[in-house]
C-alpha cells in the first residue's frame, strides 16, 4: 500500500500531470482539499472509489485515512493544489508516514505562480531587469514567517515576487513594499488562476488596495509584484542572437 502525494495543479483538470492522473484513476482511495482543489480532477477517480474531502479534517483524522487504508491494503491518492514543493502541508504528513512505516510517492504539478504568469501572459524573469522570482507569503493564523524573512528584504533585491496566502493582508504588503519598489512598481493580483472563474487586477502599489477594495477578493489570489510585470522596453536575451555561439548552432547560422 502506498499513499501517492499528487500536486493537482492551480484549478483547471487539465492542468495535472498525466503521471499525477494516471495514479488517480487507480487508486481506491482519494482525498482531496475540497477547499482549494477542483472538484473536476475526481472525474479521474476510478468507479466506486472512497473520496474524502479533507477540508474539514484535522491532521490526526487524515492520519486514519492512511491507516485505514493500509488495512485493507488499498492505495491512496492525496491531491494538493498546485505543487507539492511549497505551502503543501506535505511534510509534516510524510513524517507521519514515516513514524507509521507507510511507503508514499511525490508527484510534483503546475505551481499556482506559474498559472498567475500564464493568465498574465508574462514572463517574470526579465533580461536586466529580473532574474529571480521569489515565492513568499505573510504570517497567517497556519504559521508564522521566521523574522529574517521579510517583503522588504527579498524587494531589496529587485526580484519579482509571487506573495502566496496574503490577499487579507494586502494593506500590510503594500506598506512594507512601497518605500523599497516605489508606489508606481507594477503589482498584479491574480484570482483563482486557471478556473473558469479567474479574474486578473493589474495596478500600482499605490493603487492595487483601492482597486482591490472596490473589487473584493476573498480568498484563493497570488499577489505578483515587480519591475519585470511592467518591462517593455528591455535588452534582448542573447540566448537567440544570430552572433551568438553555442553547442547547437554555429556562429551566425
Amino acid at each position: 500500500m502506498t499513499v501517492h502525494f499528487i500536486g493537482a495543479g492551480p484549478g483547471a483538470a487539465d492542468l495535472i500531470t498525466v503521471r499525477g492522473r494516471d495514479l488517480i484513476a487507480r487508486c481506491p482511495v482519494c482525498l482531496y482539499a475540497g477547499s482549494i482543489v477542483s472538484p473536476d480532477l475526481l472525474a479521474y477517480c476510478p468507479p466506486g472509489a472512497r473520496i474524502v474531502d479533507t477540508a474539514p479534517l484535522d491532521l490526526d483524522r487524515i492520519e486514519q485515512e492512511y491507516v485505514a487504508a493500509q488495512e485493507v491494503g488499498q492505495d491512496v491518492a492525496r491531491l494538493h493544489s498546485g505543487d507539492l514543493s511549497v505551502y503543501s502541508a506535505v511534510a509534516e504528513q510524510i513524517r507521519r508516514l514515516d513514524r507509521l512505516g507507510i511507503a508514499y510517492t511525490l508527484t510534483p504539478g503546475v505551481p499556482a505562480f506559474a498559472a498567475a504568469a500564464a493568465a498574465l501572459r508574462a514572463e517574470l524573469t526579465v533580461p536586466e531587469v529580473a532574474q529571480s522570482v521569489v515565492l513568499t507569503r505573510v504570517s497567517g493564523r497556519a504559521s508564522a514567517m521566521p523574522e529574517r524573512e521579510k517583503l522588504a528584504t527579498f524587494a531589496a533585491s529587485g526580484a519579482t515576487l509571487a506573495i502566496h496566502l496574503a490577499i487579507h493582508a494586502l494593506d500590510q504588503v503594500v506598506v512594507e513594499l512601497t518605500p523599497v519598489y516605489g508606489a508606481d512598481c507594477p503589482v498584479a493580483v491574480v484570482v483563482k488562476a486557471s478556473w473558469p472563474d479567474e479574474r486578473v487586477l493589474r495596478g500600482t502599489l499605490g493603487t492595487i488596495a483601492a482597486q482591490v477594495a472596490a473589487d473584493p477578493i476573498a480568498r484563493t489570489a497570488l499577489i505578483l509584484v515587480g519591475p519585470a510585470l511592467g518591462a517593455a522596453d528591455f535588452r534582448e536575451s542573447a540566448l537567440y542572437n544570430v552572433d551568438y555561439v553555442r553547442r547547437f548552432r554555429g556562429m551566425g547560422t
